[in-house]
Parts: structure tokens; C-alpha cells; sequence
């Protein structure tokens, strides 16, 4: 897909690729083709090491994150990027997506010869793909930008193989995902993850490319549960779970205090 093993890299052009970079990532995006909106280029131009995008389907999370990846690639030289999802197949079509932008630049695609799904790139950094399986995952370190893409659907133990990934290289991390239930690491970094996160709402009543007709039909086609998740960006009680977990976090609560904890 992105070429053969034996593809070789150019690392003598180098310092000519970068050299006719924009030094604005919007410009940036812009030359590869991807004109963003408000909130994308708020989401772009967000300077924190923790990014997290809760967003509605179809707002194109994954196009905007790819070229956050392709930038990071061609500004940081020699770096890594690595992009989990939960299936090799959603992996491969984020890597589809940068390797587009990669061809708006002029840059013929190669690969890194030990990973299929990869990027190379002309000042040797790397874009590598790879699946939320745990045991899979482990092996790679000095992560430069790790990007979790549909993190609410990532399993949590494959969450905690990849984020020491970062601890040596200083890397940032972006999870972005459309919300499912209240449990799992998406949920928990979202709502009790801190100040040290960087929070982007996108719900599809403010995004100009949904057509309000569409939600309506969708808003009476589906469960409110569902549509509220997949197009307001609201977390679930979710599927199995008998009680909503902010009700359950309230009795806790309210059992501490009259413990006196």
C-alpha cells in the first residue's frame, strides 16, 4: 500500500523538504489541500503536550488529525508518529488519509521496511500504523505524537501499553473520538483527567457541513441514547450497564459525606 521494502530513503533531500515548508500549520494545511474550519483550527493550533477531541460523527476527525500527523512528521526530522486504533483496518484508512496529504506535497510515498502500514518520510521521520491489540503494540518507543484514533472503542489495556511511549521523548498525545458509554480511559480523561488536557467539543449542531434535516431524520431514526452520543457528543449510560454511572457516582458521593470521608 504505501510502497515496497526495499524503497530507500533520500535523507540527502531532507533539509530541501523542509526548507519549503509553511511555517504555519494552517498554511501548512492549506498546501495539502485540507481547509479547516473554526474549531479545526483551534483543535490544529492547540500547543498542549494532551489533546483530547470529543466530536460528533462525520465532522472529519481523523482528516484533521492526519494532518497534524504529516505536519509533525516534516517539522520534527527523524521523528516518530504512531497512530492506534481499534482495527488494522481503521488504522489503514487514517494512514490512507496522511498519505494523501503526503502526495499534495509532491512527495512519493515509501515505507518503513519494518512496518507495512507506515510512512517514511524524506527527512526520516515515520508515520506507523498499528492495532489496539496489547500484546502488539509494545516494542516502540521514543513516540514524538501518539494519536489514538475512535478512543472510546480502544480497549483500556492497550491504552496503558502505549502512553509510556512518551515518558523519554516528552511526545504528545491526542486521543479523539466520537463519546460511547461512561466507563473506559476516554471518558475518564475527559471528565476527570485535569487541567492538563487540552478539550475540544464538536457536536454536530455546530458543524455547517451536517444539514440540519439530516439530524432530524437521524434524531428519529435512532434511540435518544445513540443520538445523543453519536451527534451531541454525550456520554451514555451505555449498552449492559443497568444504572447511569453519574447517578451511581452521586450515591457514592453522598455516602462519603454522611460518612464523614
Amino acid at each position: 500500500m504505501f510502497g515496497s521494502a526495499r524503497d530507500a530513503i533520500q535523507i540527502g533531500r531532507s533539509s530541501e523538504v523542509c526548507a519549503a515548508l509553511p511555517g504555519d500549520i494552517l498554511e501548512f494545511a492549506g498546501r495539502v489541500g485540507f481547509h479547516a474550519d473554526e474549531i479545526q483550527s483551534a483543535l490544529l493550533n492547540a500547543a498542549g503536550r494532551r489533546v483530547i477531541l470529543n466530536c460528533t460523527r462525520q465532522w472529519g476527525k481523523s482528516t484533521v488529525t492526519a494532518v497534524r500527523a504529516v505536519w509533525e512528521a516534516y517539522s520534527n526530522p527523524y521523528s516518530l508518529t504512531l497512530v492506534v486504533s481499534k482495527s488494522m483496518r481503521q488504522t489503514s484508512e487514517f494512514m490512507k488519509k496522511a498519505a494523501g496529504f503526503v502526495r499534495q506535497l509532491g512527495i512519493q510515498r515509501r515505507r518503513d521496511p519494518d512496518n507495512p502500514v507506515s510512512i517514511l518520510m524524506p527527512n526520516g521521520s515515520r508515520i506507523i500504523g498499528a492495532p489496539s491489540c496489547e500484546e502488539n503494540v509494545r516494542g516502540f518507543s521514543a513516540v514524538s505524537l501518539l494519536i489514538i484514533d475512535e478512543a472510546a472503542r480502544v480497549p483500556d489495556d492497550a491504552y496503558d501499553a502505549v502512553v509510556p511511549m512518551l515518558a523519554v521523548s516528552k511526545g504528545k498525545l491526542w486521543l479523539l473520538s466520537t463519546p460511547w458509554s461512561k466507563r473506559g480511559f476516554f471518558y475518564e480523561e475527559w471528565t476527570n483527567g485535569g487541567e492538563q488536557w487540552h478539550r475540544v467539543m464538536a457536536p454536530a449542531t455546530e458543524c455547517a457541513r451536517i444539514p440540519a434535516e439530516f439530524l432530524e431524520e437521524e434524531r428519529k431514526r435512532k434511540s435518544k441514547e445513540r443520538f445523543r452520543r453519536e451527534y451531541l457528543c454525550e456520554f451514555t449510560k451505555g449498552e449492559g450497564m443497568l444504572f447511569d454511572r453519574d447517578l451511581l457516582d452521586q450515591c457514592f458521593k453522598d455516602d462519603r459525606a454522611v460518612l464523614g470521608w
